[in-house]
């Protein structure tokens, strides 16, 4: 018996049809799985690979980048579990991620912030530890106004949190905060909406926005001036990497975008975030 027999004429070229747009669809999906790069975590790096994610889409007619905030844990996690084709992770990689690969594209610093109108020039380390875990919890007790200190940290799964705690030896128990905030920009105007607050976020984020007349003051951090020409000359004592992390070697788009965010071209990118572009 023949398939025609099987099947009214009309019926079979319904089959036609159904199986027909079946392929087209597949063949949609394919080609936007190739066309499309999501990269996760980050909120240091996140606005920098926007900027150079636009330049990529230029430079190639019906590819999309669509970039993600969450955090480094995030850009880890996704990475690791192909929640993205690529994650980003402000620092570099710990000892039980060393299934995955990094790539750096620029470096930053960690600094702390105070608003614009406090008086407060400087403070020494110690000082530092001794506002955040609330033995001290006034501004008149390292030389500023009679204020109550507003503590502003950062919250879990956040790279910036790890590498202050890290660098003043502390626990994040230890901390006595009274605002927790998650990206750089939401620190950055919580800071800059306080007069008493004191926070800390990315030299390049603060730098940026304090040169465009946000209501903050970067701190110098062991005497050194929180800049990115300090973080440059590798004076900073609180630098960090700014990585692309993948699971696997890159392949195809990704590994066109990762090759690109690490070369000349972007270095006027990099800078005009207010980063420090990879050496020649």
């Amino acid at each position: 018996m023949s398939f025609r027999m099987l099947f009214p004429q009309s019926m079979l070229w319904s089959v036609v049809a159904v199986f027909s747009l079946a392929c087209c669809s597949c063949g949609q999906s394919s080609d936007t799985a190739r066309s499309q790069l999501v990269l996760t975590g980050s909120s240091t790096v996140a606005p920098l690979a926007a900027e150079i994610g636009k330049r990529f889409e230029k430079l190639h007619p019906g590819v999309r980048v669509d970039v993600q905030t969450g955090g480094s844990s995030r850009g880890i996690a996704d990475a690791r579990r192909d929640l993205a084709d690529i994650g980003m992770a402000s620092r570099d990689l710990k000892p039980n991620e060393n299934d995955l690969l990094s790539f750096t594209i620029a470096r930053d610093g960690i600094c702390v912030i105070v608003h614009q109108e406090n008086p407060i020039a400087s403070l020494t380390d110690q000082q530092i530890i001794a506002i955040y875990t609330g033995d001290i919890e006034n501004w008149k007790d390292v030389g500023g106004p009679d204020a109550e200190i507003t503590v502003v940290n950062k919250a879990e799964g956040r790279s910036t949190l790890e590498l202050f705690l890290h660098y003043f030896k502390m626990e994040n128990a230890d901390i006595q905060a009274d605002v927790v905030i998650g990206d750089n920009e939401q620190g950055i105007k919580t800071v800059a909406g306080n007069v008493n607050a004191i926070g800390y976020v990315s030299i390049g984020a603060a730098e940026y926005d304090a040169a465009h007349g946000v209501g903050i003051k970067l701190l110098p951090l062991g005497g050194v001036a929180a800049s990115i020409e300090n973080v440059r000359s590798g004076e900073f004592p609180l630098a960090r990497p700014l990585n692309l992390v993948m699971k696997s070697e890159p392949q195809g788009l990704a590994k066109e975008f990762i090759e690109f965010a690490r070369s000349r071209d972007v270095h006027d990118i990099v800078e005009e975030q207010y980063f420090v572009p990879l050496a020649d």
